[in-house]
């Protein structure tokens, strides 16, 4: 899986500025699978605090290197997409709208095809092709589904583009502490040892219920055409995916790792 999000990386950034998040205590699954992937591209977590704390980790260190400039795409390495064009076209559309508005944070919301209260879910504010988000919630329970589908919600599939500064924002609304905390490691000598340090201590944080939830005003969403896209991050999808396949992927594809492109 981590291969497939590589590759859907690589095609709205090149290679160089393509960014993967791993943690080292996971280092056995991911060393052989991103073997031909720059030592510098990979931004390593001591250990996994949570969704919140990865994609942080690599924003600082995106705007570190002076690229904060250009719009930051968010690829969860746990997705199967069966039309990877129309994913493509949408991210494009995603990226074009960042673009466009320095101040955008811009999720793809894909079509429900049941109402597993398992997602997060966005609740469009019109019927736009791009529009503002009126309601976000993570992992609501299934009568709020059901309402939330019935008023147009779509999955939020965890797929996002924004500018650096943009997101940064939105830690600074929600996580005021822990931006402020990662910001100070930066300007430690040895950052890495700064990193270890802040790791020990970091409570776990989830980007979509800590963050996007908390600061729903400030999203758009892009409606993702069907395009065969499965979320397999629970034990339970991946199971069914691979039943409803004919040759299922390797068991080293299991690693589940995150990639970051600046486009």
């Amino acid at each position: 899986m981590v291969r497939w999000a590589l590759a859907r990386a690589r095609r709205v950034a090149p290679a160089p500025r393509v960014l993967i998040v791993v943690n080292e205590p996971h280092r056995s699954f991911w060393r052989r699978e991103l073997a031909d992937v720059p030592q510098h591209n990979l931004v390593i977590q001591p250990s996994n605090r949570g969704t919140a704390a990865g994609v942080l980790l690599a924003l600082i260190e995106i705007q570190a290197r002076g690229s904060a400039a250009a719009p930051v795409v968010l690829l969860p390495s746990d997705h199967y997409v069966g039309d990877e064009a129309v994913l493509h076209r949408a991210l494009q559309a995603a990226v074009q709208a960042s673009r466009h508005n320095g101040r955008a944070v811009v999720l793809l919301g894909v079509s429900p095809t049941d109402l597993e209260p398992g997602y997060g879910w966005i609740l469009p504010a019109t019927g736009d092709p791009i529009a503002r988000v009126s309601q976000f919630l993570e992992k609501p329970s299934a009568e709020d589904v059901g309402q939330m589908v019935s008023r147009g919600a779509l999955i939020n599939s965890f797929i996002l583009v924004a500018r650096v500064q943009a997101m940064l924002d939105l830690y600074g609304q929600t996580l005021p502490d822990i931006l402020r905390a990662f910001r100070r490691c930066t300007l430690t000598s040895p950052a890495e040892l700064a990193i270890r340090r802040l790791y020990e201590d970091l409570p776990s944080l989830d980007l979509s219920r800590d963050v996007l939830e908390r600061a729903a005003g400030s999203l758009s969403v892009v409606r993702v055409p069907p395009c065969g896209w499965s979320d397999l991050g629970t034990p339970d999808r991946l199971q069914a995916f691979l039943e409803q396949v004919d040759s299922p992927p390797s068991a080293s594809s299991q690693a589940t790792v995150r990639a970051t492109a600046a486009a």
